[in-house]
């Protein structure tokens, strides 16, 4: 079978890897293209046609900035769709981009499966309609997403979450030993994109100082390079890549931008404080918008405030401080929120999300 996906970000590049490592164990003749990242290509050498990197583009803003590069990723991919002749199209997240790039496969009579649900649950509700008209199946990876999807006329199945597998393989190895150092850790995790690094990073630096009992280190995003992070470093600050499971697992605590990195965290047991700063027109564009209650996964798969969520003007260092005191060891907040991560680890279920999807990839192309 010849399978064509997209993939717009690290995250979707993790679990794009994932899927095609799958989908060659059950299929022996799969053949890959994607436009995706590093870990898609290492299992698929000689798939990758475009780079994630290039096209990371997020907010209201920017989007509006950047109008005719989009519009020519948009013909690019669509070419290289009809010249691969795929029997499916698997969209992994990056909803913007997508939902018109399903929309083009139904008009072309080509099977589409969409891997992790836009979250229309959270903004955007109109684009469901989307989903019951141009996809053929829909893969949910949160728990809370069955009974919301029930609503629509999508078919769906739940899959599991690929973070769950990626948890177990780190857990299931040694950590790499990432410092000598005898001072205790705090990971930054400032965003995979370079509008989210200047927004988030130099607050989380200045929030260092109030530490200086703690060593850090910045776990680096793989769409990004060391000079992305260059205009911000300060002395005594580590900047690592490849290393973001070592590094948050030897953590007395991290800070973290919203995101999969939030999930993360909390699956490998560390407390966290979730932050999110933007370009303030966005920002305000975004909160008429956007209809749940918070902004992590962690949270809304709970669907409490279990971990601190800092946005805009919160997110500064004296608020940070207070709130990841409370949650180290020690801290007022810490045995409940080691109880939270537990009953989030129980919500999700068991390992084989990415074995679970391939299997229903399958099912579909049989019918």
């Amino acid at each position: 079978m010849n399978y064509f996906i997209i993939a717009g970000e690290a995250s979707g590049d993790l679990h794009g890897a994932r899927l095609i490592q799958a989908l060659q164990e059950k299929d022996s003749q799969a053949n890959f293209k994607f436009w995706g990242g590093d870990l898609m290509a290492a299992q698929a050498p000689g798939g990758l046609i475009t780079h994630y990197r290039e096209n990371a583009i997020m907010g209201f803003v920017e989007v509006v900035m950047n109008l005719g590069k989009i519009k020519k990723n948009f013909a690019a991919c669509k070419q290289a769709i009809l010249n691969f002749k795929p029997d499916v199209v698997i969209l992994i997240d990056y909803p913007g981009f997508n939902l018109r790039m399903a929309e083009f496969c139904k008009k072309q009579g080509i099977k589409t499966v969409y891997f992790i649900a836009p979250k229309v649950w959270a903004w955007k509700e109109n684009r469901a309609k989307q989903l019951e008209k141009n996809v053929d199946l829909l893969l949910l990876i949160f728990p809370f997403e069955v009974d919301y999807f029930k609503k629509w006329k999508i078919n769906t199945r739940y899959v599991g979450n690929p973070l769950l597998d990626e948890i177990a393989d780190f857990i299931s190895h040694k950590p790499i030993e990432i410092s000598a150092a005898n001072k205790p850790l705090l990971a930054l995790l400032p965003g995979s994109r370079k509008q989210e690094l200047a927004k988030m990073l130099p607050i989380m630096l200045q929030t260092l100082k109030r530490f200086p009992e703690f060593d850090a280190v910045i776990c680096g995003a793989p769409g990004l390079d060391a000079s992305a992070y260059q205009p911000y470093l300060s002395d005594g600050v580590k900047l690592e890549f490849g290393k973001t499971y070592e590094i948050v697992s030897k953590a007395t605590a991290a800070l973290v931008c919203s995101g999969t990195a939030t999930l993360e965290t909390a699956l490998l047991g560390i407390p966290q404080v979730c932050g999110y700063k933007a370009n303030p027109i966005s920002m305000r564009i975004a909160k008429l918008l956007v209809k749940v209650k918070f902004i992590s996964l962690v949270n809304l798969n709970l669907n409490r405030a279990a971990i601190p969520e800092l946005i805009q003007e919160d997110f500064n260092p004296e608020r940070v401080e207070m709130e990841l005191r409370a949650l180290m060891p020690g801290g007022e907040k810490h045995d409940q929120l080691l109880n939270d991560y537990q009953e989030l680890k129980t919500v999700f279920g068991s390992t084989g999300a990415d074995k679970r999807a391939a299997d229903a990839v399958l099912e579909l192309l049989r019918n």
